[in-house]
């Protein structure tokens, strides 16, 4: 028999990527990110904005402060929103939880007003047209309109699994209109290094079909050398 965990555990003290690290991400899309990680790094594609571009812009990147609740949990999630520094975007981990809220209104109302740079959950939110007023962009699987309990247990500070990656307290998000994308802290300077590379492609390509390139020379190369074959 093992003791009953704490309601609630916090750690405030993990590694933080500098101002420096995160302004290096400002105006990157996230497709731009996941090439620059050998094309990985989204979370699950379930995880998408709360509502349409038109009625909520959403745009993060900062430092993500992660949230490990149960199902039908918020207690973490509360302990997040009482130790977050401005900017950082709260990541609420739901483990598999559904048909149930992780987050409405008046709790985005209070990560806004703290300065949050945004939320992440891979469970739902509720109170979509209040969410949309109060304007903190925010990823979700989904809504329902059923309330979470805040009983625990739960972490904040640590890390945990959401959309199918690990996502470390610390580490850097970066989310718009295509999704979450995750960068571990050990590997922001070489991504950020990487990414001058993937830009000058994407913008070599970009003239290119601009100028109506619509050939692929690497299926080309594989029926002159056999790897494909054309069967008429």
């Amino acid at each position: 028999m093992i003791e009953e965990p704490p309601q609630l555990m916090i750690r405030r003290s993990f590694p933080r990527p500098t101002d420096a690290q995160i302004d290096a991400f400002r105006d990157v899309p996230t497709g731009f990110v996941c090439d620059a990680m050998a094309g990985r790094g989204a979370l699950d594609s379930a995880i998408r904005p709360v509502a349409p571009e038109h009625e909520l812009r959403c745009r993060a990147v900062g430092v993500a402060l992660v949230a490990e609740n149960g199902p039908a949990e918020i207690l973490a999630t509360m302990g997040a929103l009482h130790i977050m520094q401005r900017g950082d975007i709260i990541v609420a981990a739901q483990h598999g939880g559904r048909n149930c809220s992780a987050a409405g209104d008046q709790f985005c109302g209070m990560m806004k007003n703290k300065g949050a740079g945004g939320f992440v959950t891979d469970g739902e939110m509720r109170d979509v047209e209040g969410i949309i007023e109060v304007g903190l962009p925010a990823w979700c699987s989904g809504l329902s309109a059923n309330s979470p309990y805040s009983n625990g247990p739960g972490r904040v500070g640590f890390g945990a699994v959401v959309g199918g990656r690990h996502i470390e307290s610390g580490d850097l998000i970066v989310a718009d209109r295509n999704g979450v994308v995750t960068i571990p802290f050990q590997q922001i300077d070489a991504v950020i290094a990487a990414l001058a590379a993937v830009r000058e492609a994407e913008s070599a390509l970009e003239q290119k079909v601009g100028a109506g390139r619509a050939d692929m020379p690497a299926i080309e190369a594989m029926l002159e050398d056999g790897r494909a074959i054309l069967i008429d």
